[in-house]
């Protein structure tokens, strides 16, 4: 493994000087800017640079690093939108790989993880369902599995599965055994593709444009996988989700980190530069609050994010401290973006800056990986339980 400064130097100058300028020039659209052909382009330039999958493991091409080593390299390269691509930390591959890597069997490693974190392949994690499937409450998991001689059929319906369009591979959730609403009874399969049955019905349109692949709707019929697609145990694909969706929640603040903090940049480099009313913007006590806000968030994000890393890192699988980090972060961050709007007025709007695609691009964030409510209402459950465990 690197010296982690200086990969975090490197990773800087990396996303500067080779991203960010293919970034700005297609506004963060990713089709745009060539999808997959650029996804290729660019992993190759970050391997060539030693900065290609710094959260996979090293057995299988990656860097190693911990959830705390990983979280100012993730923000270097969120600092540009297409930077997750380039290094191979993109959701939703990242996830999966951490996934993989405590989950997987020596087959399953070899043929769905090692080409992931080498960046030959991309993949999707298939859980969420339309109404009354599983959304914010996995337990409505309708989608099932059943059992047939070798292996499974999978039959259901899911959508917003970012990436699905071109994915090598997907992790999809199934029941198989109970009924929607009951907790436990869902297993993970490996789906390659090409899985007869499994298809991509269409994309989703969305707001944000910065995900390969797009958030897409899929349905699985009759779809066969044999038994050696199980991922983890059968029925237990709820307690090896909780693996995945920790770490995952925490490199999203991550990379949304560094996008927050280059429209921050923007901003202050905007406001110190720009006369109005006699002075510099940057001289007003108004525009002197929205700066210190902003740096306030950014460094409580950090502090946050750090505290529920350590302990991930620790083997804790810390519920409480990575939906306080989302929660705050997913806010926090969209504050950050729209102050920076704010002091840039309406070039703050436009595409003459990056603060526009940025702030749309992050709006999201408060939904997906779970709704800021939805964590509210776990936090809260958990202090609950603590308290009223602790009185007795």
């Amino acid at each position: 493994m690197r010296d982690v400064d200086a990969l975090v130097t490197a990773t800087s100058e990396f996303i500067r000087e080779t991203v960010l300028p293919i970034d700005d020039e297609h506004d963060g659209d990713v089709e745009a800017a060539g999808g997959d052909e650029l996804r290729l382009r660019l992993q190759a330039a970050a391997r060539e640079a030693g900065l290609l999958s710094p959260h996979g493991p090293v057995d299988c091409g990656g860097l190693g690093l911990s959830m705390v080593q990983r979280a100012p390299v993730f923000e270097a390269a969120g600092y540009s939108l297409f930077g997750p691509v380039a290094l191979n930390v993109n959701a939703p591959d990242e996830g999966n790989v951490h996934l993989l890597a405590h989950v997987a069997s020596a087959e399953q490693r070899r043929r769905y993880l090692v080409p992931l974190v080498q960046g030959a392949v991309r993949s999707a994690f298939a859980m969420t369902e339309p109404a009354p499937g599983a959304g914010a409450d996995p337990n409505m998991l309708m989608t099932r599995a059943t059992k047939v001689d070798g292996g499974w059929l999978i039959n259901g319906r899911k959508w917003f599965i970012t990436g699905a369009d071109g994915a090598g591979f997907c992790i999809v959730m199934a029941r198989t055994s109970g009924e929607p609403g009951e907790p436990g009874g869902a297993t993970m399969f490996l789906a390659p593709a090409g899985t007869p049955g499994v298809e991509v019905v269409r994309h989703i349109g969305t707001v944000d444009r910065s995900m390969i692949g797009g958030h897409c709707e899929m349905t699985f019929t009759d779809a066969f996988v044999p038994d050696e697609a199980v991922l983890g145990g059968i029925d237990e694909g709820f307690r090896y989700a909780q693996v995945r969706l920790g770490p995952a929640r925490m490199t999203h603040v991550m990379r949304w980190l560094g996008a927050a903090r280059r429209a921050h940049e923007v901003a202050v480099e905007h406001v110190a530069g720009r006369a109005a009313f006699g002075s510099r913007l940057s001289d007003l006590g108004m525009i002197q609050q929205l700066i210190a806000d902003n740096e306030i968030d950014l460094a409580a994000t950090r502090a946050l994010l750090l505290d529920a890393c350590r302990e991930l890192d620790a083997g804790r699988r810390a519920a409480m401290s990575t939906s306080i980090a989302k929660t705050f972060a997913a806010e926090a961050l969209h504050r950050v973006v729209d102050r920076a709007t704010q002091m840039c007025g309406g070039l703050g709007v436009s595409r003459d800056l990056p603060i526009a695609k940025i702030a749309r691009e992050i709006r999201p964030f408060r939904i997906y990986d779970g709704p800021s409510e939805v964590h509210r209402w776990s936090i809260a459950k958990r202090a609950v339980r603590a308290i009223a465990g602790r009185d007795r």
